[in-house]
């Protein structure tokens, strides 16, 4: 049972917190998924509202065939092709509009996929040793210097670099099993 669906079961049994970390943890890729058949980012997430007060509504079964994402996009998608049927009309809009649909589109993406990437480094920080997921979490998250590093580690500022350089290579090696592609600067 993944995440989504024990938050899930958690809200049906009375817990409201299991829908706040539904709603926090697929909004913005239901938004985007949604936008595909509508192409209006503000309806998406419209129909993205309409898709959890379906779940808060009629609190449909969940069976775990599939993955609790995958349902959950499911349910969106009907609501999706149900508002697309009703307003089978062209929506009109002026040009600027479009265009401000479209930065607006384009900058829920980067974030998306900043998320995205936060995530899979968090995951792949989670798999490497004790040790080396310290001194990255220190330096990197935490904005310590090495100097200041090797104080809280208790070790000296050459241990640290070399610590620090051996955490890297592996984080990297992790992150390029999982298939990460690195931005281009």
């Amino acid at each position: 049972m993944d995440n989504g669906a024990s938050s899930y079961r958690r809200f049906l049994d009375g817990d409201d917190e299991g829908i706040a970390e539904i709603v926090e943890n697929y909004k913005n890729g239901l938004i985007l998924y949604l936008n595909g058949y509508v192409n209006n980012l503000f309806i998406a997430e419209e129909l993205t509202e309409d898709t959890f007060f379906r779940l808060i509504i009629k609190r449909p079964r969940y069976s775990g065939k599939s993955a609790f994402k995958t349902w959950l996009y499911a349910i969106g998608r009907n609501v999706a092709i149900d508002f697309v049927r009703h307003h089978s009309k062209q929506l009109n809009a002026p040009i600027e509009d479009m265009e401000n649909y479209l930065s607006e589109e384009q900058s829920l993406e980067q974030s998306y996929i900043k998320e995205e990437r936060k995530i899979a480094i968090h995951k792949a920080l989670s798999n490497l040793s004790v040790d080396y997921r310290t001194v990255l979490w220190l330096v990197f998250f935490e904005g310590l210097s090495n100097k200041e590093a090797a104080i809280v580690l208790k070790k000296n500022e050459r241990q640290v670099r070399n610590l620090l350089y051996r955490a890297k290579q592996s984080l990297k090696s992790k992150l390029e099993e999982e298939g990460f592609v690195y931005e281009e600067q």
